[in-house]
């Protein structure tokens, strides 16, 4: 089949080698993509908007489509190619507001009773003040629509909370994205990543992933989008059980109660607190880094289990025995403004246990350039998580260019929740 993949980062590129190994797939599009995905993936050039993916449908005629950012889900995309026929992996622009909408996302964990932080909306710096007292610091500002990634604040202090709120609501740094918040209650544990394809009404779980959000070693730093995730995570099976009784379930029967069309993954951001799992957020669409990792840890095809998806069934799902550890390459001065144009030194050979994919690269006469914050992802695959993340780590190497970041600790958070 010819499946379109919609995106163009790291993400994107790990689902387009998946699709491209996948013996029920024949051609791979992406859009608007990059030439880092190769040349057996066909680029076809346009903004992710639903009027460009409809008329590239009606050219193309595509088998499915997979929606890989949350910004074409939120603005409808899924919505308008189904109107067209098409088969899409994601939600509907209703149920996208899951990760569209912050506040949308805990009223929805209310109605349904999914365990989740204490939380007041807020719209300026007043309320802010007015409300802080309720809460005890550290204390989590979250901005209530799309940052990328980076609209969530962790404040250790009244001070800082005052901060980040006078910068969200008068300084505007998110703009619209900012003009509402969440004051939220900090709940302490260890945060993992917790991934379910449904179609609406039935799901199947995905391997565990860990996250590591913070810019630098030891989760200091300012919050990224992701500088490294490992995969799988293990914990007890206890509280595995915990999370599908206490919020899989409940989530799920809310999207079918909604009457939401939702066929694709709910990536939920869970911490594991003394008192059983709090949902931190929900997201729409594949995690990034974390797809980079669970992907290739499939036994089995993934075109075949994403169209099933699309189609309203719910596949059945092999795991290899297998680990894999993704290692974040940034950009100068990421997260903030990213120094681009900067030529990329080395070698980006790959071979089948350690490879790179590309987040944020462009191709010139001269060689590779840094064109994004998070640039490259070092993939290292094993059969352990230690020699995964010694793989991931020896391809970090590789390549090198001024003011290059990364953290050097990934997947060796001590212990490892069991």
């Amino acid at each position: 089949m010819k499946v379109l993949v919609v995106g163009k980062g790291g993400r994107e590129h790990a689902f387009t080698r998946a699709l491209l190994s996948s013996p029920s797939v024949s051609q791979v599009y992406a859009l608007p993509g990059s030439a880092g995905m190769g040349e057996s993936v066909r680029l076809l050039a346009g903004p992710e908007t639903p009027e460009r993916l409809a008329e590239a449908h009606t050219e193309h005629a595509f088998d499915l489509v997979v929606v890989g950012p949350e910004v074409p889900l939120v603005n409808g995309v899924a919505d308008r190619l189904r109107e067209d026929g098409a088969l899409v992996f994601g939600p509907d622009q209703q149920g996208a507001q899951l990760e569209g909408s912050k506040i949308f996302s805990k009223e929805f964990m209310e109605k349904y009773n999914v365990p989740t932080a204490r939380f007041q909306v807020v719209t300026s710096l007043e309320q802010v003040k007015e409300f802080a007292p309720q809460f005890e610091p550290p204390y989590v500002l979250k901005a209530d629509g799309l940052a990328g990634g980076k609209g969530v604040f962790i404040c250790r202090t009244l001070d800082e909370l005052l901060e980040a709120a006078d910068q969200l609501f008068n300084d505007k740094i998110l703009g619209e994205a900012g003009a509402r918040a969440l004051l939220e209650q900090f709940q302490p544990g260890y945060e993992l990543s917790f991934f379910v394809l449904t179609n609406g009404t039935d799901f199947v779980s995905l391997p565990m992933a860990q996250d590591h959000k913070r810019l630098q070693d030891n989760d200091e730093g300012p919050n990224t989008g992701g500088m490294g995730t490992v995969a799988p995570m293990t914990i007890a099976p206890e509280n595995h059980q915990a999370i599908i009784d206490q919020v899989v379930n409940p989530t799920v029967q809310g999207l079918a109660s909604e009457g939401f069309v939702y066929r694709g993954v709910v990536f939920i951001g869970i911490m594991m607190t003394d008192e059983g799992p709090q949902v931190l957020e929900y997201n729409v669409r594949f995690g990034d880094p974390e797809t980079q990792v669970l992907l290739p840890l499939l036994d089995g095809d993934w075109g075949e289990a994403l169209k099933a998806i699309a189609s309203g069934e719910v596949p059945s799902l092999n795991w290899k025995d297998a680990h894999a550890a993704c290692v974040v390459l940034a950009a100068q001065n990421y997260p903030g403004t990213p120094v681009k144009g900067v030529a990329i030194e080395g070698s980006l050979a790959d071979s089948e246990n350690q490879y790179f994919l590309h987040a944020g690269t462009e191709k010139s006469s001269e060689g590779w350039l840094v064109n994004g914050g998070r640039v490259l992802n070092a993939i290292g695959m094993g059969d352990s998580l230690a020699q995964a993340i010694e793989r991931a780590y020896e391809q970090s190497k590789k390549v090198k260019w001024p003011g290059l970041q990364k953290r050097t600790d990934i997947g060796k958070k001590s212990p490892q929740p069991k």
